[in-house]
């Protein structure tokens, strides 16, 4: 639990957690391996804590016989011989399974080693979550700025179920990862998170013109271009993939926060 709880604490101070869950949920990963580490302390505390001596056998009879009165289990106690365990002493002491110090592996590997945020292998296994649960009926307008900042889900939302109304006429700038498309083209992507990483699917946009081509797979890249009418089907799920009309691109460092 000391090991799981500095874990847990390790990825919630610094940015770590973000490859694994939303940023929102910060606050409870850190009450929790707070609770993770008090409660170990106080294991720790009470199994290492000193015991008071118990008293002798012959001071429990010698009372008993003051009394008047002895008794049968302690007379026969103190009559047996130290290599003849009474009933009630046969199993004191017990091992744990050697093999439960395993458990200590999955918590070293996440001390010791720090996985990537899910990529291009996890958004090629995965279909779209652009589907037509996804669909509203109207879209506010974009906010100013030229090109304006948009994210891949809103893109890809606005230009599917809004005929791409909201996007016409304005230059679009969308950040993601290059991974490959169906037709080996080169195409942008960003996981989406509803919880965790355990939970994350892809969002994708098709590229046409000047794209980032011959760039490596979860490069993270800005591109910048106008809404394309274009439509494709994503071979996973057969969930519709918009294209982004690319007028130019830049290589990025991956931002902190790489989900959406």
């Amino acid at each position: 639990m000391l090991l799981l709880g500095g874990a847990v604490l390790r990825a919630s101070i610094g940015d770590l957690y973000l490859r694994y869950v939303k940023e929102g949920l910060r606050p409870f990963l850190i009450g929790a391996g707070i609770l993770l580490v008090a409660a170990a302390v106080m294991t720790l505390w009470y199994e290492l804590r000193p015991r008071p001596k118990p008293e002798p056998v012959g001071a429990h009879l010698a009372d008993a016989e003051t009394a008047g009165t002895t008794e049968p289990a302690l007379a026969d106690a103190v009559q047996r011989p130290h290599d003849e365990p009474g009933p009630e002493h046969g199993h004191e002491h017990h091992h744990e399974p050697r093999i439960g110090w395993l458990l200590i592996l999955p918590v070293l590997g996440l001390l010791l080693v720090s996985p990537p945020a899910l990529g291009s292998y996890a958004a090629g296994q995965a279909g779209s979550v652009l589907t037509s649960q996804n669909s509203a009926s109207d879209y506010a307008a974009l906010p100013a700025g030229d090109p304006v900042d948009v994210a891949l889900l809103d893109y890809a939302s606005r230009a599917v179920f809004d005929d791409g109304r909201s996007l016409t006429g304005r230059n679009l700038r969308l950040t993601g990862f290059v991974t490959p498309g169906p037709d080996g083209q080169p195409m942008l992507a960003r996981m989406v998170l509803s919880c965790c990483a355990a939970d994350g699917r892809p969002i994708k946009v098709g590229l046409l013109g000047d794209g980032p081509a011959g760039v490596a797979a979860d490069t993270w890249v800005q591109v910048v271009g106008t809404y394309s009418g274009k439509v494709g089907k994503d071979p996973v799920n057969n969930a519709d993939v918009p294209y982004l009309q690319v007028t130019g691109w830049q290589e990025i460092t991956p931002p902190k926060q790489q989900y959406e």
